[in-house]
């Protein structure tokens, strides 16, 4: 493996690769997704910025080594939901000294053959592809020995059946997962910077994100007109054609999740919750959805709703929210917006800073809390320089390299999980 001022020249070039192609990554995610123009252009952006922060990288490995030694791999399984941005998750773990094997899903193989042929020009065979199916891919590398590490995004529920493999064959596996994340509002909250990052992080990808707010807390005194606001905003969000650069609203990538509403909503209702916007489901299209008088016990608050639906529960006191955004079985990312007591709503679900050893799953902790700042914000240089990550469900490390097992959860920076200490 060559060195970091040579790896980091590969990912530059990589970064300037996938902007001299933006068109054909445009049309391939939009063809292959359903991800409208908009959110596929703005991914691409987002993707070259965050390429070019990896110079800051050789800081964070500073004593570190590289976990694979010559003709060992780290097997990188991605989601769906994404294109250009996948590309960060890769090359975090090449900087850090290793070769990568990495399987796109399914849905998104025409991107992948794309990005291949950026990968060889550039990377040779330091990167691969690998086309196998999920399960398959995920299989071989826990039996294969020169794979020391799996980095997994997607479900819990297809990680958490191979726990007992993971251990008997002595590897590392790097869960990222879903989120149900909780937005709270106050009644002394910043209200148009409420507004416009709950309708952007909400209605980006059509709700197809792993931190897409889903249950949004909005404290009585202010109840009724936040949700007025937050009604007429999601009216504007135009629905329909991806090809479209003013569609927010697209269908989504997985029937599977239109399933998932369809049974929340449902549930919703025979629980006294009110769909107030929205509920209309036609095949994969989902369109704005809002949902009043919801509970803590509803389907939709409980489990990850992937799609444009929101939940609105009112409150009354910074504690009551508290014990409700902690009834949790994810923790990637909160959100909070208000003065007085902000700071201490968000210290009660903010996690340790960095990854950390448990005994056992930790629920009611967030691994990135925000106060009166955009999702955009929080999230700047995630994977790259911001470690991102969270408890409960929404991720963990297990690790048996040396013999012994390790549970870890928190905010990760993947090119550090992917490495070890100088010997």
């Amino acid at each position: 493996m060559v060195g970091f001022e040579e790896r980091l020249d590969k990912v530059y070039r990589l970064a300037d690769e996938l902007e001299a192609h933006r068109d054909d990554l445009v049309a391939l995610a939009i063809k292959d997704i359903g991800f409208s123009y908009r959110d596929n252009h703005q991914e691409i952006s987002v993707t070259g910025e965050r390429l070019r922060m990896c110079w800051r990288v050789k800081e964070i490995l500073k004593s570190k080594r590289p976990l694979c030694e010559e003709n060992e791999e780290v097997a990188l399984a991605l989601s769906y939901n994404g294109s250009a941005w996948l590309n960060i998750v890769i090359a975090t773990i090449y900087l850090a000294g290793n070769r990568v094997r990495v399987k796109f899903s399914s849905k998104g193989s025409d991107i992948a053959y794309l990005l291949e042929s950026f990968y060889r020009s550039i990377f040779g065979d330091e990167v691969s592809f690998d086309y196998r199916p999920g399960r398959e891919f995920i299989e071989r590398a826990i039996m294969e020995n020169q794979v020391k590490a799996i980095c997994v995004f997607g479900s819990e529920r297809t990680v958490l059946p191979y726990e007992r493999d993971v251990l008997a064959h002595r590897k590392r596996l790097i869960f990222e997962g879903p989120g149900s994340d909780p937005f709270i509002v106050l009644n002394d909250a910043p209200f148009d910077m409420a507004i416009n990052d709950l309708y952007e992080a909400k209605y980006s990808y059509s709700g197809q994100t792993c931190t897409a707010p889903e249950n949004i807390y909005v404290q009585r005194g202010i109840y009724r007109d936040f949700l007025e606001a937050f009604v007429e905003k999601s009216r504007q969000a135009k629905v329909g054609d991806p090809e479209d650069p003013e569609t927010v609203i697209t269908p989504l990538g997985s029937p599977l999740a239109v399933e998932n509403i369809k049974r929340q909503l449902e549930d919703a209702r025979q629980k006294g919750g009110r769909i107030i916007l929205g509920g209309k489901v036609e095949a994969n299209l989902v369109y704005p959805t809002i949902v009043t008088d919801a509970t803590p016990d509803m389907l939709g608050v409980q489990e990850e709703t992937f799609g444009p639906v929101s939940f609105i529960i009112p409150f009354d006191t910074p504690n009551e929210v508290i014990s409700m955004a902690k009834r949790n079985r994810y923790g990637l990312r909160a959100a909070v917006y208000g003065h007085e007591e902000a700071d201490r709503i968000a210290s009660a679900l903010r996690g340790e800073p960095y990854m950390h050893e448990v005994p056992e799953l930790v629920f009611g902790k967030f691994g990135t809390v925000s106060v009166n700042e955009p999702r955009s914000e929080s999230w700047r240089g995630a994977f790259v320089v911001k470690a991102v990550g969270g408890y409960g469900y929404s991720g963990w490390e297990w690790d048996t390299l040396s013999g012994s097992f390790k549970l870890k959860q928190g905010p990760k920076l993947l090119s550090l999980e992917t490495s070890i200490p100088e010997a």
